[in-house]
């Protein structure tokens, strides 16, 4: 089933393709597990640097990290606490953690602070492609900045769309309207302050 599931996801899709596009740097259009997401490896600064080209947005205000286990969490951030780490085993929704101190990622990929937001996938499509690329990925809302995100792909502007390198066919077709995710913080107190719900 699981192999089915794979070939369906996937049938359309070129993954050797999608990682030579994000190994040279290039900017990818995919289904993240919440919304359509502009994305790029997280750990190229010139390519992030192109998603916010892409999306007018100041490198003031970072995005969103894609990763697909706990294990490949723990080699971009200094310390995931047990707290954390227990959240996140039992989340059942998509959610965002901001962690205090990011490592392994250029400036560019994190605050100024050096805090990082990152998301643990849940979705079997991000999950394989994060685990085949082997690294983060970038995961911001498929819009131009200021504007309203798309809630599936059909919402997605032609701006967008023209300006990546590979944009992923698998759920094109979903008309389900999704949303961002909840993102958490651990405050100094160790209590879960929830940033955006």
């Amino acid at each position: 089933m699981q192999t089915d599931l794979k070939q369906l996801m996937f049938g359309k899709d070129n993954l050797e393709r999608i990682n030579t596009v994000l190994d040279e740097g290039g900017l990818i259009l995919y289904p993240t597990d919440t919304i359509w997401g502009i994305g790029c490896d997280a750990t190229n600064s010139a390519a992030v640097q192109k998603v916010f080209d892409l999306k007018q947005r100041p490198t003031s205000k970072p995005f969103v990290l894609l990763v697909d286990s706990i294990e490949m969490l723990k080699d971009y951030v200094e310390q995931v606490h047990p707290r954390v780490e227990t959240l996140l085993l039992h989340h059942v929704q998509p959610l965002t953690v901001v962690y205090e101190k990011g490592k392994n990622l250029p400036d560019i990929s994190m605050a100024a602070n050096r805090s990082v937001a990152i998301r643990v996938v849940m979705d079997a499509f991000c999950k394989e492609l994060i685990g085949r690329f082997g690294k983060p990925l970038v995961a911001s809302s498929a819009n131009i900045s200021d504007r309203p995100f798309p809630a599936n792909f059909g919402g997605i502007s032609s701006d967008v769309i023209t300006g990546v390198d590979y944009v992923v066919k698998w759920k094109q077709g979903e008309k389900k309207l999704n949303q961002p995710s909840v993102i958490a913080k651990l405050s100094d107190k160790g209590e879960f302050d929830f940033l955006r719900t």
